[in-house]
């Protein structure tokens, strides 16, 4: 998925953006709010990790100003402040989740992928499309009672896709969950990405939808 991360720390940051990204996820990584704003406006996230204190306000403005204009864009808060007085804000603000600084990478994205299936209505991490069985929170697929392994991307790719089975995911926003700010994207990636699963996970699984994009069979 794409993933904006706000947090000022430098070391922090770039723990968790290499952390993200070695676990398939394109992460944009922004230090100010006013930054994380213009992001905001060219981007379609699927989720933002927000710190709460950063050099130029309060990461729970933002938050604001974001369920003001009505956007559901899942948010999880990320800060060093445990007081439950500060935590019962940023839920009321529209977090949707909270981590206390310093926290475990693996806890993390075991909460990352819990708020994004609660996003799209998938409360249960285990997902069957005919004879191929998805589990999102442990990123394991079988097939045939076979379990296959996906790379990096190629989950990115699955996930997009099954995050609404049935619907037309179009080949851009695919892009949006392999690319982060300033890598070269490849004119053929996301047809070589389809090609592989579908090769190991069966043809009849993703249908292409000529002119519109691809279709993970419900």
């Amino acid at each position: 998925m794409r993933i904006l991360l706000i947090e000022d720390d430098h070391v922090l940051g770039e723990a968790i953006r290499d952390h993200l990204r070695a676990s398939g996820h394109a992460t944009d990584w922004v230090r100010r709010l006013d930054d994380a704003e213009a992001a905001l406006f060219g981007v379609r996230y699927e989720l933002m990790l927000l710190d709460l204190n950063l050099p130029d306000g309060r990461g729970l403005d933002l938050l604001r100003r974001l369920r003001g204009r009505g956007e559901a864009l899942p948010v999880i808060i990320t800060t060093a402040q445990d007081q439950i007085a500060v935590r019962i804000e940023g839920l009321n603000a529209g977090a949707d989740d909270y981590l206390v600084k310093p926290f475990d990478l693996s806890e993390m994205t075991a909460r990352i992928n819990a708020v994004a299936r609660r996003s799209v209505g998938q409360s249960a991490p285990l997902l069957r499309l005919g004879p191929v069985e998805i589990d999102l929170a442990h990123r394991i697929v079988k097939a045939g009672g076979e379990t296959v392994t996906l790379s990096a991307r190629e989950w990115a790719v699955m996930e997009r896709l099954v995050a609404r089975p049935g619907a037309i995911v179009t080949k851009a926003e695919i892009e949006e969950s392999l690319y982060a700010f300033g890598a070269e994207i490849e004119s053929n990636a996301v047809e070589v990405y389809v090609s592989r699963l579908r090769k190991k996970l069966g043809r009849d699984l993703i249908l292409t939808v000529r002119g519109l994009g691809y279709q993970a069979v419900a």
